[in-house]
């Protein structure tokens, strides 16, 4: 098991430049996020997961797991369509999750060299896929590459964290840019915190 590496140096910046960031860290205390380091199943993964419950989606990748062996996208374009939904899910998501595999098998999307992308270079390769958007490509370069600064406006809870932590009824797009250059570069950092805050 691995998880998102930070640690005393990215804490100190953020208590610097936020105060009330800074409390909420000292009350939550250090918070440990796993990823998956391999970009082709962490995007398989979020498409598994898109609008069900973490429960459900467990359930549907575990029967993924099964099926397949292992989750590469040879293993995924061998499989039938309908095989693919028999694990729990719509045939347009099943349909997603072999788009990806193609891409991956024609070169359209080389998983191996995502990391020496930019954050925005990796969101418009990802976001080109069919099921796949820009907040699901931002989650993967948190969880998956680890990308330092990631704040997801898109993200309905770290907006309502936001929202909580600084007392807001609403949160405009060039509030939340405010906070997001305040929280740079450690905004991946900052995520976790306010996912944290948004219960």
């Amino acid at each position: 098991m691995q998880f998102f590496a930070y640690g005393q140096k990215e804490i100190d910046y953020l208590k610097r430049k936020d105060k009330k960031l800074g409390a909420a860290i000292d009350k939550i205390g250090m918070i440990k996020r796993e990823i998956t380091p391999d970009p082709f199943t962490a995007l398989v993964s979020s498409v598994v997961s898109q609008q069900i419950s973490n429960k459900a989606a467990e359930t549907v990748w575990n029967r993924l797991l099964t099926l397949l062996g292992e989750i590469t996208p040879e293993r995924i374009a061998q499989i039938d369509l309908s095989k693919i939904q028999g694990c729990g899910m719509s045939e347009r998501k099943a349909g997603y999750i072999k788009g990806i595999a193609d891409s991956a098998i024609s070169g359209k999307v080389d998983f191996n060299e995502l990391h020496r992308l930019t954050d925005q270079e990796i969101i418009a390769t990802l976001s080109s896929l069919h099921g796949v958007g820009v907040w699901t490509a931002e989650m993967l370069l948190i969880f998956s590459l680890s990308r330092p600064n990631v704040l997801s406006f898109k993200d309905l809870a770290i907006c309502r964290g936001m929202m909580n932590l600084y007392g807001l009824k609403e949160l405009p797009k060039e509030k939340f840019e405010g906070y997001r250059k305040r929280y740079s570069p450690y905004g991946s950092v900052a995520s976790f915190y306010l996912w944290a805050l948004s219960v």
